[in-house]
C-alpha cells in the first residue's frame, strides 16, 4: 500500500494586466477503495472561494473567478495519496458468456457514452487491425491487453509531437504522440468490440529508481469494463495494467471531460504556461519543493487560438488550404 506525494503547479503568465479569469478545475483525487486520499492541499492566486460540484461521471469540479487586474495566475496542488493493489481479473468464465453479458450493456444508461464509436478518417484501417488482433478465444480481458499492446509497439511515444486540439486522424498519419493519444486511440479499439471503454487523467507513480513514460506531468490512460470485474486500468503508454502506480483524478469519454484546468479571460490573449509536477513517495519530496519547468500546454485555457503548432500540423494546414483553393478555382 504505497503512500505517494504529488505536487502540482499549473501557472500562467500574462504580458499585461487580464481580469475576469473564470474557470474549472479537475484536481480532486477519485476516492474508492482502492486510492485514499490522506491530504489535499489547493491555493490559488487571489484566494478565490472554489466551488464543487459532482459532474455526470462521478468527477469532482472546482470552478472559481479571479476578478481583479493580475499578470500571473497559479493554481497549486498538493496531495497525499494512497493507493491499494486491485487484484487483476480472472479467467475462469467461458469468452462467449462474457462476450455476450457485453452486448447487454449497449442500452444501459451507465455505459453508454462509454461505447459510442467516433469516427475518423482512418478508422477503416484500424477497424481491419482489431479484427486482426482479436483472437476468436480471446476473453475482453486478453482483448484489452492485446489492443494495448498494439498501441504500445506501433506508435512512438514522442513529446511535443501533438497538442491537446490533435486530433485523432493526426495521430493516425504521425503514429506518434503522448499519453492522451494512446489512451484515445485505445478507446477506440475497444469500443470496436463493444467493450465499454473511458479516458482516465491523473498522475503516474513509478515504484522507487524505476522509471516510465509520462512521468513529470500528468498522465492519461484507459479503462476497460471487464464482465463480473468492473473497470480494468490500461495504459497504453507504458504497456502496462493501471493499478496502485496510478492515481486517478477523472474518468470520462475523452479528454475534454477530463482537464485538469480549463479556462476563459478578459484580456490579452498572449500568454506563457508552465506545469510543474513531481511526484515521489511520501518520505521523498521535501514539503513545498516544486521545480518550474515549462511543459507543453497541456491544459485547455484560452481565450483565442494562440497555440504553437508543430511541423506536422503546418503541413496539415497547408493542405487545407491548397484544397480550399482548388475547391474555389
Amino acid at each position: 500500500m504505497p503512500d505517494f506525494r504529488i505536487e502540482h503547479i499549473t501557472r500562467y503568465t500574462y504580458p499585461s494586466p487580464v481580469r475576469d479569469s473564470a474557470n474549472q478545475i479537475i484536481l480532486y483525487p477519485i476516492k474508492d477503495d482502492y486510492q485514499d486520499v490522506i491530504r489535499h492541499e489547493l491555493h490559488i492566486t487571489g484566494d478565490p472561494v472554489v466551488d464543487t460540484y459532482v459532474d455526470y461521471y462521478g468527477n469532482e469540479v472546482g470552478t472559481f473567478t479571479h476578478s481583479e487586474p493580475h499578470t500571473n495566475l497559479t493554481i497549486s496542488s498538493k496531495l497525499s495519496v494512497s493507493t491499494r493493489h486491485r487484484p487483476l481479473p480472472g479467467n475462469d468464465i467461458f469468452p462467449g458468456q462474457q462476450w455476450e453479458d457485453l452486448k447487454r450493456l449497449a442500452h444501459m444508461v451507465p455505459y453508454i457514452d462509454f461505447l459510442k464509436p467516433e469516427y475518423f478518417d482512418g478508422l477503416k484501417e484500424l477497424q481491419v487491425i482489431v479484427k486482426t488482433e482479436r483472437a476468436k478465444e480471446d476473453t475482453p480481458y486478453q482483448v484489452a491487453l492485446r489492443f494495448c499492446k498494439y498501441v504500445y509497439e506501433n506508435f512512438e511515444y514522442v513529446k511535443g509531437v501533438t497538442s491537446v486540439e490533435t486530433t485523432l486522424d493526426e495521430v493516425w498519419k504521425l503514429k506518434a504522440g503522448v499519453c492522451q493519444d494512446f489512451a484515445h486511440l485505445l478507446t477506440v479499439m475497444l469500443r470496436e468490440v463493444n467493450i465499454p471503454a473511458r479516458y482516465v487523467s491523473g498522475y503516474i507513480c513509478t515504484q522507487r529508481h524505476a522509471t516510465m513514460r509520462g512521468e513529470g506531468a500528468t498522465h492519461a490512460w484507459a479503462e476497460a469494463y471487464i464482465p463480473d470485474y468492473g473497470w480494468l486500468g490500461i495504459d497504453p503508454t507504458n504497456n502496462c495494467v493501471a493499478n496502485e502506480t496510478h492515481v486517478r483524478l477523472a474518468v470520462g469519454r475523452n479528454f475534454l471531460d477530463c482537464s485538469p484546468v480549463r479556462g476563459v479571460y478578459k484580456g490579452s490573449s498572449d500568454h506563457k504556461l508552465e506545469v510543474s509536477v513531481v511526484v515521489g513517495y511520501e518520505d521523498e519530496i521535501p514539503a513545498g519543493h516544486v521545480p518550474p519547468q515549462e511543459k507543453a500546454k497541456q491544459h485547455d485555457f484560452k481565450p483565442v487560438d494562440d497555440r504553437p503548432k508543430n511541423s506536422y500540423q503546418l503541413y496539415m494546414e497547408m493542405l487545407r488550404h491548397q484544397q480550399q483553393q482548388q475547391q474555389q478555382q
